[in-house]
């Protein structure tokens, strides 16, 4: 399974990701617009790479950070 590539739509994903967004509900119409996911659907699959070894190969530091942030949330919690 690890040779395997992430297909179009997990990169896009990591992609928007990447991307710092700035105002209210920018990130959502993006999101909406660019991936045409709800964005519950989004954070989803996000979710879901975050776990996945493709993707942290694919893309170290987005995936690294975001898991990061995720770690912090649920010691929050």
């Amino acid at each position: 399974m690890h040779e395997q590539e992430l297909n179009p739509r997990e990169r896009a994903v990591l992609a928007l990701e990447r991307r710092g967004f700035t105002g209210a509900g920018a990130k959502e119409r993006a999101i909406r617009e660019e991936l045409g996911l709800a964005p519950v659907r989004y954070y989803q699959l996000l979710n879901a790479l975050l776990d996945d070894e493709r993707a942290l190969a694919h893309d170290p530091v987005t995936v690294n950070r975001l898991r990061r942030v995720r770690e912090a949330r649920r010691s929050e919690r």
